[in-house]
């Protein structure tokens, strides 16, 4: 601790530095800052001395060693007394005090007082009790106390100035705080909150297997109708680059006309697409019902169970193409890749989680049990079944949101070795990519080179 404790720890660490130690790394308390925000207003300078007067401590500063320090401590005792005010009870709210006092809703340090320092999700309420944000934090208080500070977020001032109350749970571990934020959210879906909301614009890829002459579709909506459905996808436009990818590796038709079992095909001329040899093109009965079939079934079975069937096209379409120095449609093809590979990985990932039983995990905050790879708060509904108009659980996005939270969880407890599988009642298959390779984006430099 010390007054304008930057300059006296110089000397000290440049003195340490020459005599071969390492510098001090102890947390320093300065007194300068405190009282540039709790007395600035009240005293014409923040010298020491004018401190030590302002405060009527006991021991008054002459420029000796045990002088001051010992006017400094009784200064920090006097400033300690008016930091409680502002919710200080410990060394972490005295050290990030002096960027907290500058804040304009400081006076609302306050509601932080009685928040505890551990894993759990917060909700930050307005006057009338309506939940303005859901968050989660390894520590708590922290957390919410760094809002007054060291948030530069556009939406924290307002939020701020509207919360009039702050509520917490406490949670064992972070996947407990993870997974109850996201049930919260989704329940309450407060104002402030943008993630776990984004369910709302929700798009898949759908196989119209239900048609004479299936095709792909970006849709909003899943139904009942036979179709094969591939996502959900976060946007529209990440479902159409996945739906360009497998039109990329497979000559599905790319046309929009329906015909019917019994119809007559057409005897107009091909698409365009099939006039420049990149689709099928069925309907005008330039390429036969049977050789068509062949084409759906080689998708189907590919996001179904056997990807490499698609990538593996892909692959080799843009090392052609970069081989070839066209390198701008080698990078999009080598994105669209990308965007495929992700997506069967993580379809892959939730039917396995989804299938995986009750699941019960030792972690160093106590036990975690997941039934059929939701958690288990003893507060929630785990049926699995289907969600609404018999559309499977997967493609909800809501459930699937938390089911990648878990998955990314158990990915990681497993690489650390933190978490030991104590009991397991399914049968899962294993939880590998089911032979989809990591086909991660690489620069355009890169396939400039030919990488």
């Amino acid at each position: 601790m010390g007054h304008n404790i930057r300059f006296d720890i110089s000397f000290l660490d440049a003195a340490l530095t020459a005599h071969g130690y390492s510098k001090l790394d102890h947390r320093r308390v300065d007194t300068l800052g405190l009282a540039r925000r709790l007395l600035r207003d009240e005293v014409p300078d923040l010298k020491l001395g004018t401190l030590a007067r302002h405060l009527r401590v006991a021991v008054s500063p002459c420029h000796r060693a045990f002088a001051d320090a010992s006017a400094t401590a009784e200064v920090l005792h006097a400033l300690l007394e008016r930091a409680a005010t502002f919710g200080v009870l410990g060394l972490d709210d005295l050290l990030a005090l002096p960027t907290i006092r500058a804040h304009p809703s400081a006076s609302k340090l306050r509601l932080t007082a009685r928040l505890p320092r551990s894993p759990g999700v917060y909700l930050m309420k307005d006057r009338g009790g309506r939940v303005l944000y859901v968050g989660k934090a390894t520590n708590l208080r922290s957390r919410v106390r760094s809002y007054f500070g060291g948030d530069d977020r556009k939406k924290v001032p307002q939020l701020l100035r509207e919360t009039e109350a702050i509520d917490w749970i406490e949670c064992s571990h972070e996947l407990e705080a993870s997974v109850r934020e996201l049930r919260l959210i989704q329940e309450l879906e407060p104002r402030f909150n943008q993630q776990g909301k984004r369910w709302r614009s929700t798009s898949y890829v759908k196989l119209t297997l239900a048609e004479r002459f299936p095709r792909l579709a970006v849709v909003r909506a899943v139904k009942s109708d036979g179709a094969l459905y591939l996502g959900p996808f976060a946007s529209s436009r990440a479902a159409h680059t996945v739906r360009e990818a497998i039109e990329s590796a497979a000559p599905l038709r790319r046309c929009t006309a329906r015909i019917g079992r019994t119809a007559a095909l057409r005897d107009d001329a091909p698409c365009s697409a099939a006039q420049l040899g990149v689709a099928s093109c069925p309907c005008t009965g330039h390429t036969t019902e049977s050789e068509y079939a062949a084409v759906v079934e080689l998708v189907r079975v590919a996001l179904t169970g056997t990807p490499s069937l698609l990538l593996e096209p892909l692959e080799r379409r843009m090392h052609r193409l970069a081989e070839t120095e066209r390198f701008e449609e080698a990078a999009l093809t080598r994105d669209r890749l990308a965007a495929l590979s992700r997506t069967l990985r993580r379809r892959h990932t939730l039917e396995w989680l989804s299938t995986s039983g009750d699941m019960v995990i030792a972690v160093a905050g106590g036990i975690v049990t997941l039934v059929d790879g939701r958690l288990a708060l003893g507060d929630a509904e785990l049926d699995f079944g289907v969600v609404a108009d018999g559309v499977p659980t997967l493609l909800d996005r809501r459930r699937v949101d938390e089911l990648m939270i878990v998955a990314r969880w158990l990915e990681r407890a497993t690489n650390s070795g933190d978490a030991r599988l104590l009991e397991v009642s399914g049968a899962p298959a294993s939880p590998s990519s089911g032979g989809v390779r990591g086909y991660e984006p690489v620069s355009r430099r890169g396939i400039r080179r030919g990488r």
